[in-house]
């Protein structure tokens, strides 16, 4: 059986190395981006490149998106000559971003009238997972659209659940980034006062890291806190944009959440800071020079 034509828009480092991986996998890409430099890159592996969504949608048999944020999603599909004006009956959008649930149900439901498929699978790990095909991927949607790209994305991922109807993709990733970028906030400003107190950073973690505290992300905010090294791979500006996401899920659902208010403040704060590019843990210096 032949393999589907894949339409890939949003090519930053987890986009780009994920179509390069499937490309060594076989598979012809079609692809878009306003970074010609990272279109220039795939179309030296093999691949075409489309300057609309709609002409890239009428050649793919999966179309896949890697974007930033749900505004960013909806301009892409809804354009005039957007994604949506290009696909056709049978295939299928992916979104491997982290968007609001609400703007992907109304996304699938504007393509279930069309005859087109919808998964919501949002992504863990890193590029360089993206890369070898090992990222998580946290698919969501109808289980008949699954079943029929399941066979891509476990080219794509060393770990792929499907987590239930459209949405439950991009809620479960949202409630993981909440509880971790809380956490790192919550450990940052931990060794931020420690040093504060005159108490030795390294001797915090040496105590906290014996107990039930102790994770990866401890180690991330102690990597930087008390060794200077920013080795988490996940930017101040995504964790806010994440967070405000969250926020506004937990609105919709009619209830809300103080912790995250709580940790949406924090970043916000260090993304005014101009502390936007940086790693999360790097929140510890927002937090050592903060004054009441």
């Amino acid at each position: 059986m032949s393999k589907p034509v894949i339409g890939f828009i949003g090519l930053g480092l987890m986009g780009g190395n994920m179509v390069e991986n499937l490309q060594k996998r076989g598979y012809d890409l079609i692809v878009m981006d306003l970074n010609k430099d990272a279109v220039d890159a795939c179309v030296a592996r093999g691949a075409k490149a489309a300057t609309t969504g709609k002409a890239l949608a009428a050649d793919a048999d999966i179309v896949m998106l890697c974007l930033t944020t749900s505004n960013i999603v909806e301009k892409v599909i809804y354009a005039e000559d957007g994604v949506l004006a290009g696909m056709k009956e049978g295939s299928v959008l992916i979104d491997f971003g982290t968007s609001i649930p609400a703007s992907t149900r109304k996304i699938g439901a504007d393509l279930a009238a069309k005859g087109i498929g919808m998964i919501d699978a949002p992504l863990g790990r890193t590029p360089a997972h993206a890369k070898d095909g090992l990222l998580n991927i946290m698919a969501a949607g109808d289980i008949d659209t699954f079943n029929k790209v399941k066979p891509v994305l476990e080219d794509q991922g060393e770990n792929v659940f499907h987590l239930g109807a459209l949405g439950a993709g991009h809620t479960t990733k949202l409630i993981n980034n909440f509880m971790g970028m809380t956490t790192v906030c919550a450990m940052s400003q931990a060794f931020a006062v420690a040093d504060r107190a005159g108490v030795d950073r390294q001797q915090l973690f040496d105590i906290m890291s014996t107990g039930p505290s102790s994770s990866p992300f401890m180690q991330f905010c102690k990597n930087y806190a008390v060794d200077n090294v920013s080795d988490l791979g996940f930017s101040i500006a995504n964790a806010n944009k994440d967070l405000g996401y969250f926020l506004q899920m937990v609105e919709d659902l009619g209830t809300e959440s103080k912790i995250a208010e709580g940790s949406s403040a924090n970043l916000q704060a260090a993304f005014d800071a101009g502390m936007g590019d940086g790693n999360v843990p790097e929140i510890f210096d927002y937090f050592l020079k903060l004054s009441k």
